[in-house]
């Protein structure tokens, strides 16, 4: 429990010295913006962070939401991801893993690369041919994305196309 606070507030102070880095203000919104993502792992679009700091700063803008997204995100800090239908994602996880995609509500999970991917992960092989196959381009890294049905709506036997299972 210490060593997860203590990973906690590295990747916080991490990702405030982003914030710090794109020329922007430590403001409180901001800082709260930065404290709420790095402790979220559902991967929380930009309007679920603004509905949830709301109601403890009613005078921050969806904008601030928003720019200091796309700080951190410019910065290296998070990710952008358009992993589902819907706005997109957020990923605080800048480890190389793969994700899991709920069909049903579109909750998103982190799935470390150690889970074998059918049909296995890429071999160095595969890697230089999309790299041949896309000459001057950087690949920097591999990702797979899973899809299925979470524990919850699987619970509630809600089908992907709404009809009880």
């Amino acid at each position: 429990m210490a060593a997860k606070r203590a990973e906690l507030t590295e990747k916080v102070e991490r990702m405030l010295a982003g914030v710090r880095a794109a020329g922007l203000k430590l403001t409180p919104q901001r800082m709260a913006i930065v404290k709420e993502l790095a402790a979220d792992e559902t991967h929380p679009t930009a309007q679920e962070i603004f509905e949830r700091l709301r109601p403890g700063l009613p005078t921050m803008s969806f904008a601030t939401v928003y720019n200091t997204l796309g700080a951190l995100s410019s910065a290296g800090l998070c990710a952008a991801l358009s992993l589902s239908p819907g706005s997109g994602r957020v990923d605080p996880n800048m480890d190389p893993h793969h994700h899991v995609v709920c069909d049903v509500c579109g909750a998103v999970r982190d799935m470390p690369l150690a889970v074998p991917a059918a049909p296995g992960p890429p071999d160095a092989s595969s890697v230089r041919a999309i790299a041949h196959a896309a000459p001057g381009f950087e690949l920097r890294s591999v990702e797979r994305i899973f899809r299925g049905v979470c524990a919850s709506c699987a619970k509630s036997r809600v089908h992907p196309r709404g009809a009880e299972v």
